[in-house]
């Protein structure tokens, strides 16, 4: 997910320019923490089918992917508009899918160690990409997303209107292997980012005259979708797939919800941003997990995966379970940031293991762009 935005007016910023948003660096922030807190619920509070029940749980799931998804869109812009097909895709490519087979490989190695070898790692090379694909499934459906936006560019030249018939199609596409619903669910949400980056003055000039009703709308309309969310409205349940009234209404239901909790959660997380970016919790929020976000996916992904080959748990009480996630989930973001500030300045190490040169190199092309 690329990081640099620029700024205008009053702190509003655009993807065309060079300096970052911090604004939106606190909503990777908080998306990202939401990730790991979803995964702890699921893999240690509970450690049946009970998560799907959780209303912690529901709630993160209706949108933090779909806007981690929506923002990576939008700052997918620049390189969507400037590069030419070839050094974008390799440049995505060098910034998503390098850093996954990294840890991706250390995963391996762990099961390796960690289990029995004969049972361990991949044996072939679609086993490698399902195996992969599920542990990392929203680095596959960003770049998959990145690449069918490219496409469509080079062909109707940043046409709406073809931007939204490819929305429709991925959308109501009948493909149910691998992570191919997750694409389909995320995809328009990565789609809308573009949109709203390639025309933000209309965006906003369309929502701002009537802002206080489109946020009450908002609220009761994603209030009542949490209501009335169940198991079958989740994506890893229903697939995107319509076969008859009730698994229509159940899609219909995932993709509006997810929207509007969407747009309500980032505009309150914005407001947040705006109350207490002199906090220093806040700043460390924004400049220290925002900006830090693959790491910390790739990482939680990695010890996520690994627990899955783990028994453990089976008589811990509640409180116990709790103790655990809070540790868990502590030392995720200790080793993130650790990691992070080890190889941050070291050539082709940073790269490979945050997906991003090291900071050197990247100040320099900011002075050699300005």
């Amino acid at each position: 997910m690329p990081n640099v935005v620029g700024s205008t007016a009053r702190g509003q910023r655009t993807p065309e320019a060079s300096d970052r948003d911090l604004g939106l660096d606190f909503a990777k922030g908080v998306l990202i923490i939401l990730v790991i807190v979803g995964h702890l619920i699921q893999y240690v509070v509970y450690r049946g089918e009970g998560f799907w029940e959780s209303p912690c749980f529901k709630w993160i799931y209706m949108f933090h992917m779909p806007l981690f998804m929506a923002i990576s869109g939008y700052l997918s812009w620049r390189a969507l508009l400037r590069k030419s097909f070839t050094r974008a895709v390799g440049d995505r490519a060098l910034q998503l899918l390098v850093p996954m087979l990294f840890w991706y490989a250390l995963l391996e190695a762990a099961k390796l160690v960690l289990f029995d070898p004969s049972s361990s790692g991949p044996s072939s090379v679609l086993q490698f990409l399902t195996d992969s694909a599920g542990t990392y499934w929203f680095i596959w459906a960003a770049f998959v997303s990145f690449l069918l936006v490219k496409i469509l560019s080079i062909f109707s030249h940043w046409s709406p209107r073809t931007l939204f018939v490819s929305v429709v199609l991925v959308a109501l596409a009948p493909m149910t292997f691998s992570i191919s619903p997750l694409i389909k669910y995320t995809y328009p949400f990565f789609c809308f980012g573009v949109s709203f980056a390639q025309s933000r003055d209309r965006w906003t000039s369309i929502t701002s005259s009537h802002k206080p009703l489109v946020i009450i709308f908002l609220c009761i309309a994603a209030l009542v979708c949490f209501l009335v969310w169940r198991k079958d409205t989740y994506i890893y349940n229903n697939l995107a797939v319509v076969h008859d009234m009730q698994s229509a209404k159940n899609v219909t239901l995932m993709f509006f919800g997810s929207a509007v909790a969407s747009a309500i959660v980032f505009e309150l997380v914005l407001q947040c941003w705006k109350i207490g970016r002199s906090n220093r919790v806040t700043n460390f929020v924004a400049v220290q997990l925002g900006q830090s976000t693959l790491l910390l996916y790739l990482i939680q992904g990695t010890v996520f995966r690994l627990m899955d080959s783990i028994q453990y748990g089976e008589l811990w009480g509640l409180t116990t379970r709790l103790a655990v996630a809070g540790i868990l989930g502590g030392g995720i973001v200790a080793v993130a940031l650790i990691v992070r500030y080890i190889v941050r300045d070291i050539p082709y190490l940073s790269q490979l293991v945050l997906g991003a040169p090291p900071r050197c190199a990247c100040l320099k092309s900011q002075s050699a762009d300005n």
